[in-house]
This record gives C-alpha cells, structure tokens and sequence, in this order.
C-alpha cells in the first residue's frame, strides 16, 4: 500500500486555487496605495512636504507591484483594474495636486487653483483612455505608453517641492513661475499620444542578472540615504528620455510596417 502511494503522480503545489482568493492580494495593495495618497495630503495640511513627497513615491512603487503581482498569481480581474484607475487618479492626480497648491499655487488664488483642477482632469482623461484601450496592437507597442503614466506626472509635478527639499541648489529658479508652467506641460504630455518607455518587456540576458540585482539594490539604497536627490534626478533622466523612446517608437514602426508590406508582397504559393 505504501509503495503504491509513492507511485501516484505528485499533484503540482499551488499557493492559492481559488481564483477569488488570489484577487484579495494585489487588491489589498492597490487600496494601501489609496490610504498612502489620501495620508500624503494629511501632511501636506501640517506642512510636512518632505512625508508627502515620500508618501507618493511610496504609492508609485505599490502602484508598480500591485499588477505585476496579480498577473505573477494569476489574479487579475476586472474589479482590480477599475480600482488601480480610482487609486492613480487620488494618488497621482488629486494628492499631488492638494500638496503642490498647498505648497505654492495658492500664491497663486483662483489661477492656481483652476491649475490644479486642469491638471487632475487630465490624469482622469489619461486614465479613462488606458482602460478602454482594447489592445490588438503588435507586441513591440507594450514597451510604450500613449503619453507620460500617471505615477510618473505625478512625481513631475512634485519636482519643484523636490527640488528645494534635495538641497541641490544648482540653479535658482522663479517657484511661483516655475510651477504652473511645469503643471501645465505635464497635464499635456499626460494626454498626449507621445510615446513615452513602459519597461513592461525588459529582456534581461541570464549572464547580467547578477548586475541587474546590484544596480536595483544600488538604487533603494541611494533612494534610503539621498530620497529627494534621487528623486529630482531621476524626474530629469526620465524627462530628457522623453525624445530617445519617441525616436525608437518611430523606428521599431517603420520597422513593423516594412515588415507588413514585404508580406503582403510575397506571392502565394502554388498548389
């Protein structure tokens, strides 16, 4: 009888099976990221810019592992997908905003708000056109975003609060100016068709792993030690990367499209 049971075939082990179970996770994140956003504007009420500005960065990297995780536990679902675009509006549209008038754009009055309002409505716009985007497009397309993602204009508008908490003093600039003009161009690029870098398809060849892993820890570690240096560096890397992804975006089309006519082109086979 033993020896029977050591021949039957070994089930394969599965973390969770039932499908509604395997939702709760990544759900739980994307709704932590919402209470994250709503807690960034509480700081930024008392005046604490420097826990706002790390509560929204720390919303972005949740927003950035909630769907990876569904799609690692096969958990996806529709439910999910809705709620990840309510969490980015508050987040990245409507807590930036609150934190960045509470900051400086009141200076502004009326003006300053009406900035807010136009910069919140175009992260909803960006959002609602993300979710009825059906796909059906070639597969190079999924390294690119339509226009700048919210998580990403959301740390745009943040770098002039950034900026001034990081201590650069590289060069000195005009607040007042500076930040309305900036949340305009970001309320444009977010629903703009510019391609801008997804890094959802990053190929990494098994032999650089190893540096791959070094650089991620390299990273969080200059993130724990010099936050807002990091961040206003890398607002300025990701902004100058801008024109690199529209030139390989148009290059890897023109490639698909020679590609198609030089099918279309080919003659049939005869029987």
């Amino acid at each position: 009888m033993l020896k029977d049971k050591m021949n039957e075939p070994r089930k394969k082990f599965k973390i969770v099976t039932d499908k509604s179970a395997r939702v709760i996770l990544p759900n739980t994140l994307t709704l932590i990221g919402v209470c994250i956003g709503l807690t960034s504007i509480n700081f930024a009420l008392n005046q604490n810019f420097k826990l706002a500005i790390v509560a929204i960065v720390c919303a972005a990297i949740i927003d950035g592992l909630d769907g990876r995780i569904a799609r690692l536990i096969k958990g996806t679902s529709k439910v999910g997908k809705e709620l990840d675009s309510l969490t980015d509006i508050i987040s990245f549209g409507v807590a930036p905003a609150f934190i960045m008038y509470f900051w400086t754009l009141n200076t502004l009055g009326k003006i300053g708000w009406l900035i807010s309002l136009i910069y919140v409505v175009c992260v909803a716009l960006r959002l609602a056109r993300f979710n009825i985007n059906t796909g059906g497009e070639p597969s190079w397309r999924d390294n690119f975003f339509q226009g700048v993602p919210s998580p990403a204009g959301g740390i745009l508008v943040l770098s002039p609060l950034v900026y001034e908490q990081s201590g650069l003093n590289i060069f000195s600039y005009n607040i007042e100016l500076i930040t309305p003009i900036l949340f305009i161009i970001v309320s444009i690029l977010l629903i703009s068709k510019i391609p801008t870098y997804s890094f959802k398809k990053i190929v990494v060849p098994r032999s650089t792993t190893i540096f791959l892993l070094l650089g991620i820890v390299l990273l969080f570690g200059l993130l724990l030690i010099f936050p807002f240096n990091v961040i206003a560096i890398g607002s300025l890397i990701y902004l100058l990367a801008i024109p690199f992804s529209i030139f390989h975006y148009q290059k890897l089309k023109k490639g698909s499209l020679s590609n198609k006519i030089s099918a279309e082109d080919e003659p049939e086979d005869m029987l």
